[in-house]
């Protein structure tokens, strides 16, 4: 059982270093296909969060577990729920650059399934979703050995998925970062039956003016598991822009995009 956050180093080149953050029930290592891809232009980092009754915080108190893991960062693209994440780390000021992949800082953004998001808890412990279910939400044929990386699978998964799920309801969403000097881009697959497209709009509304948007067709839930070719030409120019500043105050003062 994992107590604190797990954080795996899969790049050692020259580039941003670049957090790589799970949505609710799922692994790190999902993230390993894009990493793979960026490792050319970027440091990137897997991370697995705590476990069991470790995991039962908010997103803001996971955000700060992180931080103290990883330190100051350059970038974070973070997928689904670690949206929730990677936005405290920016209202924090540790971050320069946040990638949404099929994310959301808030369940607003998700619209009519945003009370809902506390389900998806007890259907992970009650459903105990596989295969079928990790292809749903990839939106294409996953191997069985493929689906831990997408849903929950084990026990000890599950009643985590279940106890971040409620944690979500006992604090503030973050604020929106419009008014953060923070990098922002979003990629949305067309084909998320968890996270609409119409999250996409609602995300770029509360994020700096000018956020690029991009709708990936074909893409479902985890773009960057079964797209990550086409994910890492679209974050490219992003990276691009968030070279590593050569010096950063503790009070994030300089994390001009």
């Amino acid at each position: 059982m994992r107590r604190r956050v797990q954080l795996t180093e899969e790049g050692q080149g020259r580039g941003p270093r670049l957090l790589l953050l799970p949505g609710l029930g799922a692994r790190g290592s999902g993230f390993r296909a894009l990493a793979t891809q960026l490792a050319g232009v970027a440091r990137p980092v897997l991370v697995e969060y705590p476990e069991g009754v470790h995991a039962a915080c908010g997103a803001k108190a996971l955000a700060e577990q992180v931080a103290r893991e990883a330190g100051r960062l350059d970038a974070v693209i973070a997928s689904s729920y670690g949206g929730m994440v990677a936005a405290h780390l920016a209202v924090m000021g540790v971050v320069r650059g946040v990638a949404f992949l099929g994310s959301f800082t808030r369940p607003e953004h998700l619209g009519l399934r945003g009370p809902l998001l506390a389900l998806m808890g007890p259907i992970a412990v009650l459903g105990r979703p596989g295969r079928v279910a990790a292809s749903l939400a990839s939106w294409r044929r996953v191997s069985g050995e493929h689906v831990a990386e997408v849903v929950p699978t084990t026990a000890l998964e599950r009643i985590t998925t279940l106890h971040r799920a409620f944690a979500i309801r006992t604090e503030p969403p973050p604020p929106d970062l419009c008014s953060f000097s923070v990098r922002c881009t979003c990629i949305q697959g067309d084909r998320d039956v968890l996270v609409p497209p119409a999250t996409l709009e609602r995300l770029a509304a509360s994020l700096p003016p000018g956020t690029p948007r991009h709708l990936l067709r074909g893409a479902g839930h985890v773009p960057y598991f079964t797209h990550p070719e086409e994910c890492a030409r679209l974050l490219q120019p992003w990276l691009a822009a968030l070279a590593p500043a050569p010096s950063l105050t503790s009070t994030g003062a300089e994390t001009a995009a």
